[in-house]
């Protein structure tokens, strides 16, 4: 889930930047098509021949049923597959550094081998309570094929928390209501949240792949072990729809 400081304006996100923040660039993408994606990545690699670490936050919450210019449910496309589709054509550039890393965040989803990939990737009609789990489990598979097919790379899933950001808009109207309420006492701070997955792209002492389960605590982490067959079954499915 995006846990972006942006979505809540009284946090200054570029203050915490320090002097880092007159380097910081941004860019207006389009991550829930197959050509919103290219573009992004050609953009980025026009400008950085070599990056150390890419670091993927940006999520949405739709229940509903919808779709893409492809044809794909936008939750799928944007919280799995264009992490996958963004990183690969990005590899050439994370291939130049001694240790690159890939971080993907998610809403809570533990790595493990009882989900159903049946409905995957087309998701007709989506179900939100059926199918979220093989969404964000597909983050899973693709840190463990990345660090599987590049010797040297981190790749790792790190839970977002539950933090009080534009994502929640598109939740039900309940749900916003009792965020409204319970807000002081179930979400987790910006700063909370942010913690995991920036020590996971600076630090180098840890094993791959992994997953960060409690925002926070970066002591507490699981290895990713899944069934290699799985992986690439969904790894040839992701080639197919992006060509990456």
């Amino acid at each position: 889930m995006s846990c972006s400081a942006a979505a809540r304006p009284k946090a200054r996100p570029l203050a915490g930047f320090g002097g880092a923040a007159e380097r910081a660039s941004f860019l207006a993408t389009d991550l829930s098509t197959h050509d919103g994606v290219r573009d992004a990545a050609r953009r980025v690699l026009d400008t950085h021949d070599h990056l150390d670490a890419v670091l993927h936050s940006t999520g949405i919450l739709t229940i509903g049923e919808s779709r893409t210019a492809d044809g794909l449910h936008p939750f799928f496309a944007v919280n799995y597959l264009s992490r996958y589709h963004l990183t690969q054509l990005l590899l050439p550039a994370l291939r130049r550094s001694p240790r690159p890393h890939v971080i993907m965040m998610t809403a809570a989803i533990k790595p493990t081998d009882d989900a159903d990939f049946a409905r995957f990737p087309q998701f007709a009609p989506f179900a939100f309570r059926q199918d979220r789990k093989s969404v964000q489990l597909a983050n899973h598979h693709y840190a463990a094929h990345l660090t599987r097919t590049n010797p040297g790379l981190a790749a790792a899933v790190v839970n977002a928390g539950a933090v009080e950001t534009d994502i929640l808009r598109a939740a039900p109207a309940a749900m916003r209501l009792g965020g409204k309420i319970l807000g002081p006492l179930v979400y987790d701070s910006i700063e909370k949240a942010a913690h995991n997955p920036v020590e996971t792209t600076l630090r180098d002492d840890w094993e791959t792949p992994t997953y960060w389960g409690k925002p926070g605590r970066f002591e507490q982490r699981t290895p990713i072990t899944l069934d290699a067959s799985v992986t690439e079954h969904l790894m040839d499915i992701s080639r197919t729809l992006t060509g990456a």
